[in-house]
């Protein structure tokens, strides 16, 4: 079932939303060279208990941390730790969500630490611009599809491909509900969207093949064949005057 925000849900909504925008800025600003992954989930973990909220991905599931960091070929859910720590040369992915009287925000951010050569700069610039395009028709009237779409096709002419086995999602009371967001369809399918619906968009795209694979860890997504992924996620109020940014400083 999929839930309509009520003015002050959708209000609480801009509360988390915020807190995870700004924890996206303070992490970013310290993923330099020589830190550890770990380090950079300690102090995401303790910004958000500073504004008064809660990580949303700590224990959920199982999973063991604030933040997911993932590394080059990897495509989500990469775990910190204290022996790997950030390198020049790297694509660096890194995923938060934050719960603040009890709703959540959700977001992803891809950054190249240092100077990233042509494909990769047009990896993250890709990602970005199909984050943009698949906001854009997040409208009342719209589809699901119509999301999916503008996604699949910025990623497909740009010669990338979008990873089609992890998705969207609806977001409010829980981190992940209904509906399930793809970042590939057919324009003009799938649920019609409605004013104060709430979405997790978010493309990943690699270089090379779509298909992934999970690691021993049961977590850490990556490519199949090592290509490098980049990773963009908003969470996203759609409103009669059009998509509302909500995880945007």
């Amino acid at each position: 079932m999929i839930e309509l925000k009520s003015p002050q849900g959708i209000e609480k909504m801009r509360a988390a939303g915020k807190i995870v925008a700004l924890t996206h800025k303070l992490v970013k600003e310290e993923a330099k060279p020589g830190v550890s992954t770990l380090k950079l989930d300690k102090l995401a973990e303790e910004f958000i208990r500073s504004q008064g909220a809660i990580p949303a991905f700590l224990n959920y599931n199982g999973y063991p941390a604030t933040l997911c960091i993932s590394i080059d070929n990897e495509v989500v859910h990469g775990i910190p730790t204290s022996k790997r720590e950030i390198k020049e040369g790297q694509l660096v992915s890194i995923d938060v969500g934050a719960k603040k009287n009890g709703y959540f925000g959700d977001a992803a951010r891809t950054f190249f630490v240092g100077q990233p050569d042509e494909m990769t700069a047009r990896l993250i610039e890709t990602t970005r611009e199909a984050l943009r395009r698949g906001i854009a028709q997040a409208m009342p009237g719209n589809f699901l599809g119509d999301i999916s779409f503008a996604i699949q096709t910025c990623a497909e002419e740009k010669g990338f491909s979008v990873v089609r086995d992890l998705v969207g999602h609806g977001i409010g009371k829980k981190l992940h509900e209904e509906p399930q967001v793809p970042n590939y369809g057919n324009p003009k399918t799938g649920i019609p969207l409605k004013a104060n619906m709430a979405i997790a968009i978010e493309p990943m795209i690699n270089i090379g093949t779509w298909m992934v694979r999970i690691l021993d860890d049961n977590w850490t997504v990556v490519t199949a064949d090592g290509s490098l992924s980049a990773h963009f996620e908003n969470t996203i109020l759609i409103t009669e005057k059009g998509p509302e940014i909500l995880t945007k400083a």
